[in-house]
């Protein structure tokens, strides 16, 4: 799975890189491929503790099914996510499954799937990262590049929000990340046989 972020800047889209140091209200979007076909969750847990689903959703698009060798833009619609909240590391989650997950209205209690949790009480806050230049790659390409930023493995599954927790089939998988210009590719060996979750963090001011 290839993924890379695009940058509004005066009116077009660029590919940067998906360690850049987000200024506040900067617009961003996601350009995704894969080799395979699967279905696409996106989730994001902001630096104010707030959780919420941003792919697939009426606003950003419904059709979140995934065939290999095209590219995909997430949020699908004719629009951006605005980087917002304080300075930190927004936690979006990637999720990739064999099969569609239904909504809980049409599948039997013990196996539904609740995209979202519940709510954090007001003025949570997460123990989120202080974005950080890289002093050598800064002066080298004249941006703000975080090293800690970008995408990651998922530590465990108990670091998981509780809702993804449950996503039936989950289980520690070997992930390989490989860092390209303008993008990164996550693998993993073998067919896809069951969801695969992995974060990207976003660094913002």
């Amino acid at each position: 799975m290839e993924i890379k972020v695009e940058l509004r800047r005066e009116g077009a889209w660029k590919i940067v890189d998906p360690s850049t140091v987000f200024d506040k209200d900067a617009q961003v979007r996601f350009r995704v491929r894969t080799n395979f076909a699967g279905w696409l969750y996106v989730m994001n847990q902001g630096t104010t503790g707030s959780y919420s689903l941003l792919f697939p959703r009426e606003d950003t698009g419904s059709q979140n099914r995934l065939e290999p060798d095209r590219d995909y833009i997430v949020p699908a619609a004719a629009g951006a996510f605005k980087v917002t909240g304080p300075s930190g590391h927004d936690i979006v989650y990637w999720m990739v499954t064999p099969v569609e997950i239904t909504s809980s209205e049409s599948r039997p209690p013990a196996s539904s799937y609740v995209p979202l949790p519940p709510p954090p009480p007001p003025g949570t806050k997460l123990n989120t990262l202080t974005p950080r230049c890289d002093d050598s790659i800064f002066k080298a390409r004249g941006e703000c590049i975080d090293s800690t930023a970008g995408p990651r493995k998922v530590t465990s599954v108990e670091a998981l929000p509780d809702n993804l927790k449950d996503v039936q089939g989950l289980k520690s998988r070997e992930l390989v990340f490989i860092k390209e210009k303008g993008g990164a590719v996550v693998s993993t060996p073998g067919n896809l046989k069951g969801p695969v979750i992995y974060e990207f963090r976003l660094s913002h001011k």
